[in-house]
């Protein structure tokens, strides 16, 4: 059960939960893969650490250990809406196996893996932390080969497409939307990209876009109606058409100055607070059923690491919503 999962490299130990409680003692890090069947786990975690299949240089591979050694700095306790995570109960179920060389195979273990945990703990929120982008269309597929009769929406905050041509590029982290809707997994009218900006996405790119009805809604947009009325919009739209809805979060939307450790960072992108205030209504509607965190590259990050905790804020915040649906 579970054989394409390896368990975390490090263990936090965990301690007796009370008040001020820190994420790293509350999320429960599996030890043992027979462990996940003998609690009923809200919400369960897995890292996917692939960047090979990345079109540009990239250390997403990273993020995984980094997002689990930013929990320290973490409470439970979210102020803004005075409520506790430690009511939650989170399992971390290690990481998917990777090919060191081999993509198609660490794509297959990936598809696996969401299949596995939806057999195996069909009532629990699946969250995987990427990894590059091309993870997502694996995690897509897997979900719809589970479930062929479901229609299955995507809530994508991004600032590209993801629509690059998989005959030029094959399965990259420029291509998962294309992938899935080329491959018949989901309909172009079933995705809302929310964050687009700027400079960052070819003509031929946005033809194929209008071509298959995708959704896309820039960052000029989302800001004049409201980030949050935006969002709001598209889970509506999406709750008529799908059965699920998929949210994958590319960190890449956030602007430069809040986000450099990305592969592809680029100036007037989101701040932190707007993609913080999107990530939790995308998680209050009643058909979201999984979600990625993909694109984040510790290794290009500041020294204080303010991607890796924007990642982990965005995480936490998600939760937050999870708990007060």
């Amino acid at each position: 059960m579970l054989s394409t999962l390896t368990l975390p490299g490090f263990f936090w130990p965990r301690t007796e939960l009370g008040m001020d409680v820190k994420v790293h003692e509350w999320i429960h890090q599996i030890q043992d893969i027979k462990e996940i069947g003998k609690s009923n786990w809200d919400a369960v975690l897995f890292g996917v650490p692939l960047s090979r299949s990345s079109i540009s240089v990239s250390g997403a591979s990273e993020f995984p250990e980094a997002f689990r050694r930013s929990w320290k700095g973490f409470s439970t306790y979210n102020l803004d809406f005075e409520c506790d995570l430690q009511h939650l109960n989170v399992a971390d179920l290690g990481d998917v196996k990777m090919h060191f060389t081999d993509i198609p195979q660490s794509h297959a273990n990936i598809k696996q893996t969401i299949k596995d945990v939806k057999k195996h703990l069909p009532n629990s929120f699946p969250i995987a932390i990427g990894g590059d982008h091309s993870i997502t269309a694996m995690l897509v597929s897997g979900l719809k080969e589970l479930e062929p009769d479901k229609e299955i929406g995507i809530l994508q905050f991004d600032t590209h497409l993801d629509l690059r041509s998989l005959d030029d590029h094959g399965p990259t982290n420029g291509t998962p939307i294309r992938n899935l809707i080329q491959n018949g997994v989901i309909k172009g009218e079933n995705v809302y990209n929310i964050g687009l900006h700027g400079f960052f996405n070819g003509q031929s790119l946005i033809q194929y876009a209008r071509e298959h009805n995708v959704n896309c809604i820039t960052l000029k947009e989302a800001r004049k109606r409201g980030i949050t009325e935006t969002v709001e919009e598209a889970l509506k739209q999406l709750e008529k058409k799908a059965d699920i809805i998929y949210v994958t979060i590319d960190m890449d939307v956030l602007d430069i100055g809040f986000a450099p450790g990305v592969p592809a960072s680029t100036p007037g992108g989101m701040r932190t607070d707007e993609l913080f205030e999107a990530v939790y209504t995308a998680g209050l509607s009643s058909k979201t059923a999984a979600m990625d965190i993909v694109c984040l590259d510790p290794t290009r990050d500041h020294q204080a690491q303010p991607t890796v905790k924007a990642g982990t804020y965005t995480f936490l915040t998600f939760l937050t919503a999870l708990m007060n649906k």
